[in-house]
Order: structure tokens, then sequence, then C-alpha cells
């Protein structure tokens, strides 16, 4: 029994391909219910961390603030944030280099009884912004409304900062005249017949931005990457493998329903159509693009928001393609 018992065990050890046992390990810090657990999960599912060899480990977290304190304190390898935000953490000495995920990005929306065709329709009256007052959506749309009809949202409205899903719930009670939220709360909205009035995209494209770039991603530490060269463009072809799942299967969709927080088909598919969306081409991260960004968002927010990031760091973005 006992010859029985070993030769399994042989069988069972040989039947690993050697090179599974040294594949190295990206311990990724997520927020429990974030929405970039489609796309890893998606990875895991099919393998596409083994078959670009590392070995994908998602370690969930309740906030923002604990996905980056693991990072910065090597209980993880990678978490996500915008690129704004890792842009000033490499200024101020971290040697965090970003991976482009998505360029999802949030919008405005208002009930479908407003009557409100632009944003200056909402001139007077009250506005609920998740976040606070230097949330990037915030600050690109009062650009935007400055630009286009000369008017200054700050001054001429009410606004209500407030955590995204409470600012989603007030506006679907229709207190506001308008909300700003996250893509994935907007989707909701949308999909319980919210309409939106403007996008982050829009309004960008209109001050001269690349609608294109990831404004989101994946960030690790230089120190990481070194240790295992060529680690970076490994886990983005697995990203980028996964996007095309998503993008082109509804089995994929099915299979990560349970974790979306999806409560109607309406918000399902609201909800995949936006990711999909917001999915970015595969090209190298524009440079003139990001330079023109970080300068607007200095304009906007100064060293409160950018801290000393007035340009964009060298060797912010990862050489992937």
């Amino acid at each position: 029994m006992r010859l029985i018992r070993f030769v399994c065990a042989l069988v069972a050890m040989l039947s690993v391909p050697a090179f599974a046992q040294d594949l190295p390990t990206i311990r990724a810090a997520v927020l429990k219910i974030g929405t970039v657990n489609w796309e890893l999960a998606t990875i895991s599912a099919n393998g596409l961390d083994r078959k670009h060899g590392f070995i994908l480990e998602v370690q969930p977290f309740a906030d923002n603030g604990a996905t980056r304190i693991a990072v910065e304190g090597n209980v993880a390898d990678m978490a996500v944030a915008d690129w704004v935000w890792v842009a000033r953490q490499r200024a101020a000495g971290k040697d965090y280099v970003f991976v482009p995920y998505s360029k999802a990005v949030g919008g405005i929306v208002v009930p479908q009884s407003s009557s409100a065709t632009s944003l200056k329709d909402l001139v007077g009256g009250k506005i609920g912004i998740a976040g606070g007052p230097l949330d990037k959506s915030w600050l690109i749309l009062r650009a935007y409304a400055q630009q286009t009809y000369g008017i200054d949202l700050k001054a001429e409205t009410e606004q209500v900062f407030g955590a995204p899903p409470l600012i989603f719930k007030t506006a679907m009670g229709g207190e506001y005249a308008g909300a700003i939220n996250f893509w994935h709360f907007l989707a909701k909205s949308k999909a319980a017949g919210m309409r939106e009035l403007i996008s982050v995209q829009e309004a960008g494209g209109a001050l001269g931005l690349d609608a294109n770039t990831p404004l989101l991603g994946y960030y690790m530490k230089d120190s990481f990457l070194a240790q295992h060269l060529g680690l970076a463009q490994s886990f983005f072809n697995a990203s980028r493998d996964a996007k095309d799942l998503l993008a082109s299967s509804d089995t994929a969709w099915d299979a990560i329903r349970p974790i979306m927080n999806a409560n109607s088909d309406a918000q399902f598919n609201q909800l995949k159509a936006d990711w999909i969306s917001g999915i970015p081409e595969r090209a190298p991260v524009n440079q003139a693009a990001v330079d023109k960004m970080l300068t607007l968002m200095n304009t906007l927010g100064g060293a409160e928001l950018v801290g000393k990031a007035t340009l964009v760091p060298a060797g912010l973005f990862a050489d992937v393609n």
C-alpha cells in the first residue's frame, strides 16, 4: 500500500511541468469588490498567468489605502491606481512603475426627468461628487465648463462630496441636479434610467487630451521587476489576453457575473458594455498626451494633487507593448 501511494505521489509530481515550480509569483493587492477583480479572475480562471510565465495571487483588502500600504510594505507586489497618483509617488522618490490597464473614467449623470442638455444648465443646482474637491473627473469637467461656457462650476453650483456608494444612492433619489461618480456606479445609474450629460472622455477631448490614454493601471516596484526581467511585459500580455477574451466571449462574462455585484440584467449589460469601452488600444503610452494631462492636473489641483510631479517622471511607464 505504501508503495502504491509513493508511486501515485511520484506520478503526480512528474505530471507538473518542472518550470511551473520556478515561476515568479505576482501578489496583487486589490479592493475586495473592485472591478479589477473581473480581469484578474479571468486571467486566473483561464490560466493566462501560467501561459505567460508567472503565477497570479490575488489578495483582497477593504480599501485603497490598505492596498497601497501592502505594496509599500512588500506584503504585495502590485496594486491599481491612476497614473497621476503613481507619478506623484515616483516624483517623491518611490520606485513605482505603471502598467496600463483601463481608460474607463467617470462622467456626470442627471435624473431622467432633467431638462439639462449641458453643464451650463446645472448652474444654481447641487452636484454630488464621488471623492473630494481634487477628484480628477470633477477638475476636468470644471475646466471644460470654463472653456466651453465661461462658467465656474465650483462657484456657481453647490457641491456635495462623498463616497461613491453614497453619491450613487442619493443621486438615485433625485436629490442632485447632477452626479459625478466612478464609471461602474455611473453604469448602474444609467441602467436605472439616469442620463449621462457628458463623459470625462468627451470633456477631456474638448480640452485637447487624448481620450485613449489609459488613466488606470497596475503599479509595481522597479526593484521587484529588476528581480524578474520581462515580468512587466508578461503580465501586460496576460492582461491583454483577458481583455480580448472579455471583449469577444459572453461565456467569459457569465463566469465572472457572480463577482460583479450586478443586481439586474440591465446593470450587468451596462457594466459589461462600459468595461469593454474602457479597453485602451494596445500601444505604448503617448508621452505628449500624458505631459499635457499632467500639466492640466497641476494647473487645476496644484501640489496638493500632483505633489512634486510637475513633469512626468522618467521611467514612470513600463516599457510594454
